[in-house]
């Protein structure tokens, strides 16, 4: 089983360095960590190449749901067969990996990390979110959820991609798991650690109101589209794991070659 890292990134210059760099040494992960930068303006791809990513670039910002769905169609291309997913303002250690990896030893299990965000001290508004978020989706499929929101997972690539999930933004984390109860995919939760930095150290793109909102939407989108979370075949999955895609619109610049850490620029 091969695994690799993907890193959604967007405006994330100041931690996504050092987020690839905690990443590649975890042995677990494989040496290998794809950055995608979502159309930062900032200096998100340098900072990432520098440390050692292979680095894709969305020309604009498509939204978090599109940049995992670059990466786990890159990855899967690239002869991997499952990958971790990271968020890269720091919050989730990378070596918190192992946790997801030693969860469960079905590599078609879609694995969840589960935060204590009380006792991470989350703000306030991010906890209601979050179980507003679980309330819903756990109602919806007819299972306890913990945790619906955390970025740090564990996909198998092909089976997820076979999902077809279709939302762009953070709804894409909501849609794969009612596609997954679905299509009866295994789902495994595991307890992780969180990182909150002070308030004003934090990095976020998360609108604590709006965000939930559209969840809710794809939420009910995503029942009339399964029937009710009735058992629905998956889709083929988009490429072969030997083949490498071509390049399209949604990523017409890959660097898929890992440079050597260095010293980012000041």
């Amino acid at each position: 089983m091969r695994i690799c890292a993907i890193i959604p990134a967007y405006q994330a210059e100041r931690n996504v360095g050092d987020v690839t760099r905690e990443a590649l040494r975890v042995d677990a992960l494989g040496g290998t960590v794809f950055v995608v930068d979502d159309g930062s303006s900032d200096r998100t791809a340098e900072r990432a190449r520098a440390a050692g990513a292979s680095v894709l670039l969305h020309p604009v910002n498509l939204g978090k749901g599109a940049a995992l769905r670059t990466g786990m169609e890159f990855a899967l291309a690239a002869g991997f067969d499952v990958a971790i997913t990271l968020d890269a303002d720091g919050q989730h250690p990378p070596d918190e990996a192992r946790r997801l990896l030693d969860a469960d030893a079905d590599p078609e299990a879609l694995v969840l990390g589960v935060r204590d965000l009380v006792a991470a001290g989350a703000p306030r508004a991010n906890q209601i979110s979050n179980r507003i978020s679980n309330f819903f989706l756990s109602l919806f499929a007819g299972r306890p959820f913990a945790d619906t929101q955390c970025g740090l997972r564990r996909y198998p690539l092909r089976r997820t991609l076979s999902l077809d999930a279709r939302d762009d933004g953070y709804a894409f984390e909501a849609e794969i798991l009612l596609r997954a109860v679905a299509a009866g995919v295994r789902i495994v939760e595991a307890p992780t650690r969180v990182i909150y930095p002070p308030e004003d150290e934090r990095l976020t793109h998360f609108d604590s109101v709006r965000d939930p909102a559209r969840i809710v939407a794809r939420v009910v989108a995503t029942l009339a589209l399964t029937r009710g979370l009735r058992h629905v075949p998956a889709a083929p999955a988009p490429f072969p794991p030997a083949r490498r895609p071509a390049a399209s619109p949604r990523v017409p610049d890959l660097d898929p070659r890992p440079s050597q850490p260095t010293a980012a620029p000041p």
